[in-house]
């Protein structure tokens, strides 16, 4: 039995596709001398500039560095350690305080929480305690991270009268 070939006899091979794409290799233009082959060459090694990488490392605005040694102000009963060393700025997770897809709210619509409070917060609270109350005590932690902040002169609204911090510092209980 004969197989048939695509290629019929006598005719030569061809390239489907230009020589030289993607390959790193261009082929020297006829009657180009070494020289000429040698710079466009070169001229392909060339990068061009390219755009830097995304940080890995989120950027440390003023407000989440205040953070550093601050206490926590959301203060979930059973769930606080209490300990300012692991103090950190907690965002709004709220798509009203400008949260989105790939997007955290503002610096400013956030609060003073321990890294215990921080991770239930985020996720944590499922199925354990109703919206409602958790939004509540975000919001009263809220208004008292904002008074501190308006202290310090880091809030965007700094010249607006300060509420005595510690105003909104009760415990809840979660139940």
């Amino acid at each position: 039995m004969m197989r048939s070939s695509p290629l019929k006899q006598g005719k030569p091979l061809e390239r489907k596709t230009p020589m030289g794409r993607g390959t790193g290799f261009k082929a020297p233009v006829a009657g180009a001398g070494l020289l000429r082959v040698a710079a466009v060459q070169a001229r392909a090694r060339e990068q061009k500039p390219r755009k830097p990488l995304k940080a890995s490392r989120p950027v440390m605005t003023p407000i989440r560095k205040s953070a550093r040694g601050e206490a926590c102000t959301l203060r979930f009963l059973g769930i606080c350690n209490c300990n300012p060393e692991t103090t950190a700025w907690c965002h709004s997770n709220r798509l009203a305080d400008g949260k989105g897809i790939g997007l955290k709210a503002p610096d400013h619509e956030g609060c003073y929480g321990c890294s215990d409070c921080h991770a239930w917060l985020d996720g944590g609270y499922a199925g354990k305690a109703p919206r409602e109350t958790v939004d509540a005590r975000f919001d009263a932690a809220r208004a008292e991270s904002q008074n501190i902040l308006r202290v310090k002169g880091l809030f965007p609204n700094s010249e607006a009268a300060a509420v005595a911090p510690g105003a909104a510092s009760k415990q809840i209980t979660l139940e």
